[in-house]
């Protein structure tokens, strides 16, 4: 686990939109975000899931000017990821695309497909760095298309409401999947645009198709549906999870024994309670201002290194992450490895191991020292 006295190597928080994004109610959920990183604004946004749209750069430039317009108080410092398509100058395995990752300490990502978004980030250097970043403490915020495509399995959205392909489901990012969390994200939970005549809840499915879908699921999965205009706030830092917006979360999830609502008045007619009986799950439902414990559906089991991440990844999040007194000569992807090695040693009090790793650091050439605020590189 990870050490949560040291908010530096603490991931940040993950906020998921059900939609809204841009709504003047999604105010309050960027400023209650904004208000907890360790500095000013330096935002990342994602372009990738609108990358096949012809006005894709338009789809995302609606968020950078709702950042600059109404949240001008924190002087945010907006950056396009145009990391669009495999292939293209805009590639999202482009080190020089997704090279402001790495100095972000809010990521953002949303509308678009959800199947492409996972087929241009899977194992890309764009997604590996917005993973590093927010395990070394960057914010990551989620909406739409980008909530789909970060769950364990996609739901293939336009490919089953647009198309009409047979219901199946997609492997997703599974952005929790690195903290020990099967997750399945639902967005626009609780859409009504098909109005009286098509039901368009549970993401455009409707409830007779998404039990379908369920039962497709293996066991043991969480789902989580988040209703329209309607975030979820995850803190890893103190283990919970906050409502914020007009509606409510919805969670169906197996585990510990505990009172579940299936059968009361609520339930009724939202299909919900039979899809949790075919699912042997719990149904729990949250609305505006209401937190709960992650331990209730998902703990997260936070590693205290970059378990997950290609070694060269994180040795070069570390470098942008890690102060450094000295600059003109940055340290060596070797050196940063050695230092995370001995913040470990010292995590675990492996006081001989930490005492060696500093002797190799110092015959690389470098100094560290241990402050409140973690380790702290010098030249020699």
């Amino acid at each position: 686990m990870n050490d949560v006295n040291n908010p530096s190597t603490t991931p940040g928080p993950i906020v998921l939109f059900g939609s809204g994004e841009t709504a003047p109610s999604a105010q309050k959920v960027f400023d209650y975000v904004m208000r907890r990183l360790p500095a000013e604004p330096q935002v990342a946004l994602l372009e990738t899931p609108a990358g096949f749209e012809q006005n894709s750069s338009r789809v995302i430039g609606r968020v950078s000017e709702f950042m600059r317009h109404n949240l001008q108080n924190y002087s945010p410092q907006v950056q396009v990821i145009a990391a669009r398509q495999r292939g293209t100058p805009f590639s999202p395995d482009s080190s020089e695309v997704a090279a402001p990752l790495l100095q972000s300490n809010l990521v953002f990502m949303g509308p678009g497909s959800p199947s492409y978004a996972v087929r241009q980030l899977k194992d890309s250097l764009t997604w590996q760095y917005t993973l590093a970043r927010h395990r070394l403490g960057a914010a990551l915020v989620l909406a739409s298309a980008a909530v789909v495509a970060a769950s364990q399995y996609a739901l293939p959205v336009y490919e089953i409401f647009k198309v009409g392909e047979d219901l199946h489901w997609k492997p997703g990012l599974d952005l929790f999947g690195q903290y020990g969390l099967p997750l399945v994200l639902v967005p626009h939970w609780n859409n009504s645009e098909g109005g009286s005549e098509l039901d368009t809840s549970r993401c455009f499915m409707g409830q007779a198709r998404f039990a379908r879908l369920m039962a497709m699921l293996p066991p043991g999965l969480t789902v989580l549906g988040i209703d329209e205009k309607t975030a979820l706030v995850i803190e890893p830092y103190d283990s919970a999870a906050r409502v914020m917006g007009a509606g409510g979360v919805t969670l169906i999830h197996t585990g510990h024994e505990h009172e579940a609502y299936l059968g009361e008045a609520e339930l009724t007619g939202t299909g919900l309670a039979e899809v949790a009986e075919r699912h042997q799950s719990h149904v729990h439902t949250y609305t505006n201002g209401e937190s709960f414990p992650l331990s209730e559906c998902c703990p997260m089991d936070v590693p205290s290194d970059g378990t997950g991440l290609p070694q060269a990844i994180w040795a070069q999040a570390l470098q942008a992450h890690l102060p450094v007194v000295e600059t003109v000569h940055a340290p060596t992807e070797e050196v940063l490895i050695l230092v995370e090695q001995r913040r470990q040693a010292r995590a675990s009090r492996d006081w001989t191991a930490s005492d060696v790793l500093r002797q190799q650091i110092a015959a690389l050439g470098w100094v560290v020292k241990d402050t409140k605020e973690g380790q702290v590189l010098e030249k020699s």
